[in-house]
């Protein structure tokens, strides 16, 4: 096949368009990858809207990219054709810069971004750099594979580096996209998990997902109903309201951590709570490549899945609104199928 699909965005705030382009050739240290789901995340909103400084149009979004490897370019050692492979937002590093160096990857200067600064998984193909590449467990189907790249990284490597030990008090504030992976990889780590949620219809979900206590923060004041537990050691903020995290913040225990994820605008902290319990407020990078091997491995260990609602890549347009509408049941994944016609 010399074509494939994608969808791209030509121009900042432009519509997502479904186009034939060549299929691309991977280049040295490079792996094309033959794209099986895709998840529509709300960072994808950057490339659509041209948030992100120096984004080349067009340009094909998402960073939740699931598939096989079609094609091994030149000098890329340790890559077979036909591995399961996926990518996340790290879309890869240099391995020489002195963030590198310091095995501070997600942070070096040269680093790349899927979907953004290349295009990323919204096609049938799509080559990444072998840094940026993860490799696949057997057992995970790539619907349930393709939100675990960057809402499912997100929340296990922010917890799993947060300090927090089996037994304490683990908080996840927001049970939408990321949350709902949140309260299952919290309960699954061994922590008394409590979901935080507006509405008390909320608290069947989050004891399903493994929370051992609800708090209902319409009815309910979080921080004193977190403080009638001894505190919390970590409140994961996966809500993209200040407000929302800013009203949680006094429930930290002393030494507790409010462990932020979602991307608000601005939240209100308290210098004299800091200052009076050694606590402190702190954000978590997503991850990169063999981060996001480690949160795959751990959810078919620990039987960790994201609820999704599937569509074909035809209708990412749909699929896109729906995610960003805040309606979806949680993750919304491009699927792709047999070309139609």
């Amino acid at each position: 096949m010399s074509s494939m699909r994608a969808v791209q965005v030509t121009h900042p705030g432009g519509p997502l368009e479904l186009v034939e382009r060549p299929v691309p050739e991977p280049g040295p240290g490079a792996v094309r990858i033959k794209v099986h789901a895709c998840g529509v995340c709300h960072s994808d909103s950057i490339t659509k809207e041209g948030l992100f400084p120096g984004i080349q149009y067009p340009r094909v979004p998402g960073h939740e990219v699931v598939g096989v490897v079609d094609a091994v370019g030149p000098e890329t050692p340790g890559w077979e054709t036909g591995e399961p492979v996926g990518v996340g937002w790290n879309g890869g590093y240099c391995g020489y810069c002195d963030h590198c160096r310091r095995g501070e990857f997600f942070a070096c200067v040269h680093s790349q971004t899927t979907g953004v600064t290349y295009d990323g998984g919204y096609a049938e193909y799509m080559v990444a750099p072998a840094s940026a590449v993860a490799r696949l467990p057997t057992g995970l189907p790539p619907v349930e594979a393709a939100p675990l790249m960057c809402a499912g990284l997100t929340t296990f490597n922010a917890l799993r580096n947060s300090g927090a030990r089996p037994g304490d008090v683990v908080a996840v504030l927001g049970l939408g996209g990321l949350g709902h992976l949140g309260v299952q990889y919290a309960a699954k780590m061994g922590f008394r998990t409590v979901g935080i949620a507006r509405g008390k219809d909320k608290e069947p979900l989050a004891r399903r997902l493994g929370a051992s206590v609800y708090i209902d923060s319409q009815a309910q004041d979080p921080a004193a109903e977190l403080l009638k537990l001894g505190g919390a050691k970590v409140i994961l903020a996966t809500a993209t309201s200040g407000e929302a995290m800013s009203a949680v913040q006094g429930g930290l225990a002393v030494n507790g951590t409010l462990l932020v994820v979602g991307a608000a605008e601005s939240l209100q902290v308290s210098p004299m709570l800091l200052l009076m319990g050694c606590r402190s407020v702190k954000g978590w990078y997503s991850g990169t490549s063999i981060d996001s091997q480690d949160t795959l491995a751990f959810s078919v260990l620990s039987d960790v899945r994201p609820m999704t609602e599937t569509y074909p890549l035809e209708r990412a347009p749909e699929a896109f609104d729906r995610m960003m509408s805040g309606k979806a049941r949680f993750r919304v994944v491009l699927t792709m199928g047999t070309r139609e016609g």
